[in-house]
């Protein structure tokens, strides 16, 4: 019972470990994230560039290999969904490397005022010790 209940605890220490409820929690608004990012492409940039190119949607380009019989479905290659989630995923890089190259900015910013602040204090002169500023008064008071 005591080599169960030490997997168990194993177990929980490493799905309460920091990281791996953070991971969780990232991969939950990425997939949010790609839902937004989807709807985006979908709603507003295909139908500008469809506009563009002559009204394509990309989504129903394909390749006929058979057409539909009325006993048989169409047989088709759908490389416009291909594109289509190209497209998303290339649109949805785009998004993360400016949120992280925003973030490295600010982060970049906030380590400079430390190192600012660090190398302020290190210019300040140390205060005298205590005896040091002792013995320094009674020198002063024996000169007099």
């Amino acid at each position: 019972m005591a080599k169960k209940n030490g997997f168990i605890e194993e177990f929980k220490q490493f799905i309460l470990r920091g990281n791996v409820v953070q991971m969780a929690i990232g991969i939950v608004v990425g997939a949010a994230f790609s839902a937004i990012v989807t709807a985006f492409v979908s709603g507003v940039i295909n139908p500008l560039i469809g506009m563009l190119i002559g009204s394509v949607d990309f989504s129903e380009l394909k390749i006929v290999l058979k057409a539909a019989t009325e006993e048989t479905a169409e047989v088709a290659v759908m490389y416009g969904v291909v594109i289509q989630k190209i497209f998303e995923f290339v649109v949805i890089a785009l998004f993360m490397f400016l949120v992280i190259k925003a973030m490295n900015k600010l982060e970049a910013a906030k380590k400079a005022k430390e190192e600012q602040e660090q190398a302020a204090k290190a210019a300040e002169p140390a205060p005298d010790p205590e005896d040091i500023v002792l013995l320094r008064e009674i020198r002063d008071l024996l000169k007099k």
